[in-house]
């Protein structure tokens, strides 16, 4: 049975992963008023993702989180971040290099749009950056880095595993920037395919200013009791 006086909280982002808008609205109907916040990615913009993005922000007053990770020549992440900027979003991801950074910063100039850099995404661990040809180093290290690059260029926040946000906390530049924790599993939820993991208290208790959730919600029997319970976490 879910605490139907449970309020939302923004701290809590929900991943609608599923294939298409309709879902992604069956889901958010299904949450109702318990979750504020949502992200939508990648792989749901061939599925109508930004008419889901208007529907919830403009209709139900929801905020949203566009996870795009734009990456490419200065010049076209700045006219794409200046058209997407129109939609009267939220949080934008872009690549954390400073010139990309730099870029949607001037791209999203005069709106409200927060620019949060990806520094290296949580489903990625050692190998896979030797795999890749990333410089030699640890994980914690690279991610500490890149943070303070994009702070410096002007990033709004970072995207960080729950295991650096605490480290990304510590760093001078991040003072009044946001860090925004994927890969957080409420405790016996499956892992999925993340690596850098942590539960929601632990990630808000390293520094996370929002964590984003989504199989252990939209693939739980009752997604929103999953959510509540997650909310409860935060909150106790």
């Amino acid at each position: 049975m879910t605490d139907m006086t449970l309020p939302a909280d923004d701290r809590l982002i929900v991943a609608l992963d599923v294939p298409s808008a309709y879902e992604g609205l069956v889901l958010a109907n299904q949450l109702g008023d318990s979750v504020s916040f949502y992200k939508i990615g990648l792989g749901m913009l061939t599925g109508g993702g930004l008419a889901l993005a208007s529907e919830l922000k403009q209709d139900q007053g929801k905020r949203i989180f566009l996870d795009m990770k734009l990456f490419d020549i200065g010049a076209t992440v700045e006219n794409a971040v200046r058209g997407l900027a129109q939609f009267d979003l939220d949080f934008l991801t872009v690549h954390g290099d400073p010139y990309v950074v730099k870029a949607a910063k001037e791209g999203a100039a005069g709106t409200d749009l927060k620019i949060l850099a990806v520094t290296i995404l949580t489903s990625l661990d050692r190998e896979d950056l030797n795999g890749a040809l990333i410089k030699d180093g640890a994980i914690s290290d690279l991610v500490a880095e890149r943070a303070g690059r994009a702070f410096e260029a002007g990033a709004d926040g970072v995207i960080a595993s729950p295991q650096e946000a605490a480290m990304i906390r510590a760093l001078p530049e991040a003072e009044g920037r946001l860090i925004v924790t994927p890969g957080v599993r409420p405790t016996g939820a499956d892992l999925g395919d993340q690596k850098r993991i942590a539960t929601p208290a632990a990630a808000v208790g390293a520094g996370a200013d929002h964590i984003v959730v989504g199989r252990p919600i939209h693939r739980a029997p009752d997604p929103r009791a999953a959510a509540e319970a997650i909310l409860k976490e935060l909150q106790g």
